[in-house]
């Protein structure tokens, strides 16, 4: 076991609010149903709970960018759907991968942290070896 790659991302709520909230926007294309319901019901400020996932999705891909040093990226841009943030009961964070992103990941734990302060959501990522 030992760290392959470690990523963190820091999204401005504000900022990431007004970009759900264009007309035509697909931000929301990269959440999950469940990712979409937990952040419209955990609170009166859905973008604070979507910028937090968001966060998470690109730390994960920064970990899995860095474990991938000096090598081709095997995927396209397009796979933050893919990086899925799950919560357990108590609201501790979990990613779970699907589709390419679940193929190319095996054998790996995701840890993952999220934090929310003033406009600020952030995530650090770590991918481990199993």
């Amino acid at each position: 076991m030992g760290v392959l790659g470690i990523g963190f991302d820091l999204v401005t709520v504000s900022e990431f609010a007004e970009q759900l909230k264009r007309p035509g926007t697909a931000m929301l294309d990269n959440f999950t149903p469940g990712e979409r319901r937990d952040s419209n019901t955990r609170s009166s400020d859905p973008a604070r709970h979507f910028a937090a996932r968001w966060a998470a999705k690109e730390a994960v891909i920064k970990a899995w960018s860095t474990a991938l040093f000096a090598s081709p990226p095997v995927l396209g841009e397009m796979i933050h759907n893919q990086i899925e943030v799950v919560s357990d009961a108590w609201g501790r964070p979990s990613i779970r991968l699907r589709g390419d992103v679940a193929k190319h990941l095996t054998d790996v734990k995701i840890h993952i942290s999220l934090t929310h302060d003033g406009d600020m959501a952030g995530a650090f990522a770590v991918i481990e070896s199993t």
